[in-house]
């Protein structure tokens, strides 16, 4: 551990747990470099969360103990309770000298399991991903979670929050101290090295007269993946969809591809360990999402060198894309106007390539070495 971690009080061996909702939908795509460096400096670490893995095989790089927690996304859940029972079992017989909430309804359990834990030296931080309370969103998003999350940083050390708009909210109303760090960072080497195209292209069933749109992202609702269905009968018969993740919509899309007459324009390929290699083959990102914290698939595609194109909201906009700089922002990301995007794209042959430079300048501040020097400062500050 830095020098600096040690002197504000941390152990040079402590026990550090990582909690979320999920391992393979959360812990294993953001969290894995982290319990890596608490490794190399010697902690014992630790995660909890509930094992989605569809086999039940669960292995969890540079974690020593894994306690599966019976999470639901949805704080309404029977399985809340369940989850908050082994969580404050988990607590009472074991003792950690960090805790590192992540995810809505994951955070909220694991910081009212650890009250007790707190009073006896443990320090929790709780990273929000993005508020669920954010300009424009439901009523009924700010009538639950707002107060949530303002008794919650009673029992919370430090809140981290990755977008400038959450950070400047939790500023007004938290009773804790609040830490800014600009995502989880991404791997900039992974993506930026040079990656033979055709061959992916093939293996993906993508022509060479094809224009390749990507999506990437869980096939929930909040992500819209059905408005980019809805806009390939608006686009040339040569434009095909990628999409790669895992979701309850998997269904309503296939089926809304086939009423369209769709169906063999779009591939659903599920999780992808080899998301590099996909960006590369493909010709354009599109991310519709309704509402973001600061999406990691975006600047991945961003360090591909993939030009972007996605919704103006919370997390994209300003914080990763400025419009006609380094991406295409959609003030409302409708059929039509991932369409007329798209084709502007395509008619335009020196469009993406200027996008791409802006994009790959600008993601440097997130590559993933700063991003964990930042959180290990914020380690050092929680432990003073």
């Amino acid at each position: 551990m830095s020098d600096a971690a040690r002197l504000a009080g941390f152990p040079g061996r402590g026990r550090v747990l990582f909690s979320a909702t999920l391992v393979r939908g959360h812990i294993a795509k953001f969290h894995i470099p982290y319990l890596k460096w608490f490794k190399e400096q010697g902690w014992e670490t630790w995660v909890a969360a509930r094992n989605d893995y569809p086999d039940g095989v669960c292995e969890i790089p540079y974690c020593d103990r894994f306690v599966n927690v019976d999470f639901a996304r949805s704080p309404f859940s029977k399985q809340t309770f369940v989850a908050y029972g082994q969580l404050c079992e988990l607590f009472s017989r074991e003792r950690f000298d960090l805790v590192h909430a992540h995810t809505p309804v994951g955070g909220v359990l694991t910081r009212l399991a650890a009250r007790d834990a707190r009073r006896t030296g443990t320090r929790v931080v709780y990273t929000a991903h993005g508020f669920h309370f954010y300009d424009g969103a439901p009523l009924a998003n700010w009538l639950l979670w707002y107060p949530v999350e303002r008794l919650m940083s009673h029992f919370t050390d430090v809140l981290v929050t990755i977008n400038r708009e959450d950070h400047e909210r939790a500023e007004r109303f938290a009773r804790c101290r609040v830490e800014y760090v600009p995502g989880v960072g991404v791997d900039l080497s992974r993506f930026a090295a040079a990656k033979p195209r055709g061959p992916k292209r093939s293996e993906l069933g993508i022509g060479d007269d094809n224009f390749a749109i990507l999506s990437v992202g869980d096939l929930i609702p909040r992500k819209n993946q059905r408005a980019i269905v809805e806009a390939l009968p608006l686009l040339p018969g040569a434009v095909r969809l990628v999409v790669c993740g895992e979701g309850s919509e998997r269904e309503s899309l296939l089926e809304q591809a086939r009423e369209l007459g769709v169906s063999d324009r779009i591939s659903l390929l599920g999780f992808r360990d080899d998301m590099a290699g996909i960006m590369a083959a493909c010709d354009c990102l599109v991310f519709p999402s309704v509402h973001e914290g600061l999406p990691v698939s975006v600047m991945e595609a961003m360090a591909s060198g993939l030009p972007v194109v996605a919704s103006s909201i919370r997390g994209v906009d300003p914080d990763l894309l400025v419009d006609r700089e380094n991406g295409l922002l959609l003030s409302e990301a409708t059929p039509e106007a991932i369409a007329s995007a798209v084709s502007e794209l395509m008619g335009d042959p020196s469009l993406g390539p200027r996008l791409a430079e802006g994009a790959l300048s600008s993601v440097r501040r997130f590559e993933l070495g700063a991003a964990i020097r930042e959180t290990a400062l914020v380690y050092a500050r929680v432990a003073s």
